[in-house]
């Protein structure tokens, strides 16, 4: 059950947010195998100067930022862990975010640490 948060700009959320959310779900169903009733998303929109980075950090041309954070059970190798990544960027491309633009940050923990409505 991963746990997906998102930073982007006002101006993209209020354009895209249910197409970002359904290409980040699209890509956990895809890549990491998860169950396609397994979605849970927050999305906080930023207004203009919120979201701070470098537009020319490790070379990459950033002319932009989505934050994409998952929180998930430490459970997935490496391969499954970039395949993931790069099915995030290949989704969110066709909806004009540049995969130079995404921060994706997946940060692990054990079963013991979710509750999700039941134990």
């Amino acid at each position: 059950m991963p746990l997906i948060q998102v930073d982007l700009t006002r101006e993209v959320y209020d354009k895209s947010h249910e197409d970002i959310g359904n290409a980040i779900h699209e890509a956990q169903i895809d890549a990491l195998g998860i169950p396609a009733d397994d979605r849970f998303q927050i999305f906080t929109p930023h207004d203009a100067g919120e979201l701070k980075f470098d537009p020319g950090y490790n070379g990459v041309d950033r002319r932009s930022l989505l934050v994409v954070r998952v929180t998930a059970v430490h459970m997935y190798p490496v391969a499954i862990k970039k395949a993931f990544f790069q099915a995030v960027v290949d989704r969110l491309a066709p909806l004009g975010i540049r995969p130079e633009d995404v921060l994706i940050s997946l940060t692990e923990n054990g079963f013991e640490d979710w509750y999700a409505g039941k134990n």
